[in-house]
This record gives structure tokens, C-alpha cells and sequence, in this order.
């Protein structure tokens, strides 16, 4: 028989959560990636780039298991590079078995560097799960824009 928990039923980057009275949860276009524009007229672009914010909600769902009573869970966002950038924590309580629960938490992420963020999920410690996210940026030089004649 298995004796653990909590565990992650559902872990996602979305664009928004709609929190129904009953407590059902609407995850609204989950998303696991950013493509971010960097413009220039003519110049180079700047290295590193200026920082730019990204913003999504994570939606966590957890379940109690055979887990009974409070408990912090944590986030910690690192950046590509692996530094730590951000971290939260609450504390939630878990009434045990199929019972559980929903965390929306909004966020407004400052980026400088492209690649995969990773979002870490911890209870008491211990590593639940990590959700990606990945940011691209596109640099597009205005300037070298040719158009051919003729075209439409």
C-alpha cells in the first residue's frame, strides 16, 4: 500500500484561473513558452538586453494522499543560468485522502536571458514537481528590412 503525499494532480502555466464559488477550477490558455520581440532601427541591440516581464498565473493542484495537516509549499523560480530569481511560500492543509488543494498564484516575471526557466514546486522540502517555461526572443533589426519590387 502506498503511504505518501501529497501529490500533484495538476501543475500548469496559464494566462489566467477562473475560481468557480464551489472551488472548480478554468484554466484559461495554458501556455508553456514566451516569444518576445527585441526591435532595433538600425542599431545593434543592446547585450544583455534590456529586462523584459512576462506574466501568467501557475495553477497547482494537489491532493492530501495519506498526508494530514498543514504544510508550506514553495515556489522558486531559477533562471537558465540557474539562479534562484524568485521564491513564495504558503502554508496549506491537507485534510487527507482524495481531498486537497488549489493554489492560483499570478506572477510577473522579469526576464534578461532566453531560454528554459524552471519553476520549482517543494513541500516540507521535498521536491513535488518543476514546471518549465521557456522565453525566446526574436531580434529583429528594423533596419535591414529590404522589400522587393514589385511585391505586395
Amino acid at each position: 500500500m502506498n503511504t505518501g503525499g501529497p501529490y500533484v494532480n495538476a501543475a500548469l502555466l496559464c494566462e489566467k484561473v477562473l475560481q468557480e464559488r464551489d472551488g472548480v477550477l478554468s484554466m484559461i490558455r495554458v501556455v508553456d513558452r514566451f516569444t518576445l520581440m527585441a526591435m532595433s532601427a538600425g542599431e545593434p541591440l543592446p547585450d544583455p538586453l534590456p529586462t523584459a516581464t512576462v506574466s501568467f498565473t501557475i495553477a497547482l493542484v494537489l491532493k492530501s494522499g495519506l498526508y494530514k495537516g498543514s504544510a508550506p509549499i514553495k515556489f522558486a523560480i531559477h533562471s537558465p543560468s540557474e539562479q534562484t530569481i524568485g521564491e513564495s511560500t504558503i502554508d496549506v492543509f491537507f485534510e487527507g485522502d482524495d481531498r486537497g488543494v488549489n493554489l492560483v498564484a499570478p506572477q510577473q516575471l522579469q526576464v534578461r536571458e532566453e531560454g528554459i526557466y524552471w519553476i520549482d514546486v517543494m513541500c516540507d522540502k521535498a521536491l513535488l514537481t518543476r514546471i518549465p517555461l521557456r522565453v525566446i526572443i526574436q531580434r529583429v533589426n528594423q533596419g535591414s528590412l529590404k522589400w522587393a519590387p514589385g511585391a505586395s
